[in-house]
C-alpha cells in the first residue's frame, strides 16, 4: 500500500499540471479569439488583404507582445498596406505594461520616443514609423510596409481604436504616486510580473539580488523611473499582509546582501502598501529625500464585515445632521430676511397709495379750508345737508 503513495501523489501533481495548463491555454486563445473579432475584414476605407494569425516573434520586434498577439494585414484604397497587431490582456494594467516595456525595448536600441497621453488609445509612442498605443485591455500597433504613407496609418489606428473598449480610460493610479508624475510618466516602465521589473531594473545598470524576493503573488504591480543617476522603483502591493511580509523577506535580504559584499538599495522604506527602492543614488541623503516624496493613499476593503461599521455610521449620522440643521438655518435665515423685505416693499406701496388717497380728499389749499367765492367749484352734494326750499322754510318761521 505504500508503495502506491508515490506513485498516486505523482498522478495527482500531474492532473494537476495538466489542469492548469489547460487553463492557461484556454484564457490564450479566447484572448486570441477576442483580438480576431476585432480584426474585421474592413476597417473603414481598409480591406483585409489575409487571414488573422498568430503574431509570431519577428527580429524586428522579439517579445513586445507575447502570446495571444494575432496580426493582419490591410490595404488603403492607394495599395499601401499595414500590418495591424493586436492583442488582448486580463487588465489595463497589464496592456499599459506591454506599452511601457515596448517603449523600453527601442530606447535600449537607441530609439527613444516619450509616451503621449492622447488620440491614439489612451496613451502611444512612435518608433521607426510604427505606431504602437493601448486602450483599455488592448495593447496594439500599426506598421507601415514598405513607403506606406504615415498619415494612413493615423487613419487605420483611429479606426482600430474606435472599436475598442476605453476600460478605465486611464493610465494606473501608481504611476500619479511618482514624484513629478506628470514629467516622469512620459517614461516610466511598468510591470505586472516581476520578471519584467528585473528586466527593466538590470537593462538601466544591473541586476538587482533584492528584487529575487519579491512575491506578485495577489496581483502585486510596480514602476521603476530614472531621477538623475537615481532610480525609483515602488512596488504596490494588494493587502497590508502581503506587503508586509514582503518586507520582511527585503530586510533580511539587504542585511544578508551587505554581510556578502554584495549591492544594495540605496535606500529602502515600506509606505504603505508599497514597498520602495532606490538604485545607484549618490549619497544615501538624496535617496531618503526621494522616497520622502511618495505618498501612500490607503484603501482598504474589508472581505467580511466592516468591524468599524458602528463607529461609520455614528459619525456620517452626526454629520449629515450637523449638515442638515445648516442648511435649515440658512434657509429659514433666507426666508426671514426674504419676507421682511418683501413685507417692507408691500408696506411701503401701501402706504404710499393710501397717502395719494387721502391727499386727493382735501383741496390744492394745502388742507386749509377754501371758500367758492369766485363760484367755480361745483356745490357739495350730500344726502345730510336740506334742500333749499326746506332752509326758506325754517328761516320763515
Amino acid at each position: 500500500m505504500n508503495s502506491l503513495r508515490p506513485h498516486f501523489r505523482l498522478a495527482v501533481a500531474v492532473f494537476g499540471l495538466l489542469v492548469f495548463a489547460g487553463v492557461v491555454f484556454a484564457k490564450s486563445d479566447a484572448a486570441a479569439n477576442e483580438a480576431v473579432r476585432l480584426l474585421p475584414d474592413n476597417l473603414g476605407s481598409f480591406k483585409a488583404v489575409s487571414a488573422a494569425f498568430p503574431m509570431m516573434r519577428t527580429q524586428q520586434s522579439p517579445h513586445l507582445f507575447g502570446e495571444g498577439a494575432v496580426t493582419r494585414t490591410y490595404s488603403a484604397d492607394d495599395g499601401s498596406r499595414y500590418d495591424l497587431t493586436i492583442r488582448i490582456t486580463e487588465n489595463d494594467s497589464e496592456a499599459f505594461s506591454l506599452l511601457t516595456q515596448a517603449r523600453w525595448h527601442f530606447k535600449q536600441l537607441g530609439r527613444d520616443s516619450e509616451l503621449r497621453f492622447d488620440e491614439p488609445g489612451t496613451a502611444n509612442f512612435t518608433a521607426d514609423g510604427e505606431i504602437f498605443f493601448f486602450k483599455g485591455n488592448a495593447f496594439a500597433s500599426i506598421n507601415p510596409i514598405g513607403n506606406a504613407p504615415v498619415d494612413l496609418a493615423k487613419d487605420l489606428v483611429r479606426k482600430l481604436g474606435d472599436q475598442l473598449e476605453a476600460g478605465e480610460g486611464d493610465i494606473p493610479v501608481l504611476v500619479k504616486h511618482l514624484p513629478d508624475w506628470e514629467h516622469k510618466s512620459k517614461s516610466v516602465v511598468y510591470s505586472v510580473t516581476l520578471d519584467d521589473l528585473n528586466n527593466a531594473v538590470a537593462a538601466s545598470d544591473q541586476r538587482q539580488p533584492v528584487l529575487g524576493v519579491l512575491s506578485f503573488d495577489g496581483g502585486a504591480e510596480a514602476v521603476m523611473a530614472n531621477y538623475g543617476q537615481s532610480q525609483l522603483v515602488i512596488v504596490e502591493f494588494t493587502t497590508p499582509q502581503m506587503s508586509i511580509e514582503n518586507d520582511s523577506r527585503i530586510w533580511t535580504k539587504i542585511a544578508e546582501l551587505k554581510s556578502q559584499g554584495q549591492p544594495t538599495p540605496s535606500a529602502y522604506r515600506r509606505v504603505g502598501n508599497y514597498s520602495v527602492f532606490v538604485f545607484n543614488a549618490p549619497d544615501d541623503k538624496t535617496a531618503n529625500a526621494l522616497i520622502d516624496q511618495v505618498k501612500y493613499e490607503q484603501v482598504v476593503q474589508w472581505l467580511g464585515d466592516d468591524p468599524h461599521l458602528y463607529d461609520k455610521l455614528q459619525r456620517y449620522l452626526t454629520q449629515t445632521s450637523a449638515g442638515v440643521l445648516i442648511a435649515v438655518l440658512k434657509s429659514s435665515g433666507l426666508s426671514l430676511v426674504l419676507c421682511l423685505g418683501v413685507g417692507g416693499l408691500l408696506g411701503a406701496l401701501l402706504f404710499r397709495h393710501r397717502r395719494a388717497q387721502r391727499a386727493t380728499a382735501f383741496s390744492d389749499a394745502g388742507g386749509s379750508i377754501r371758500l367758492n367765492l369766485d363760484q367755480l367749484t361745483a356745490p357739495a352734494t350730500s344726502p345730510r345737508l336740506l334742500s333749499g326750499g326746506q332752509r326758506s322754510d325754517h328761516e320763515g318761521h
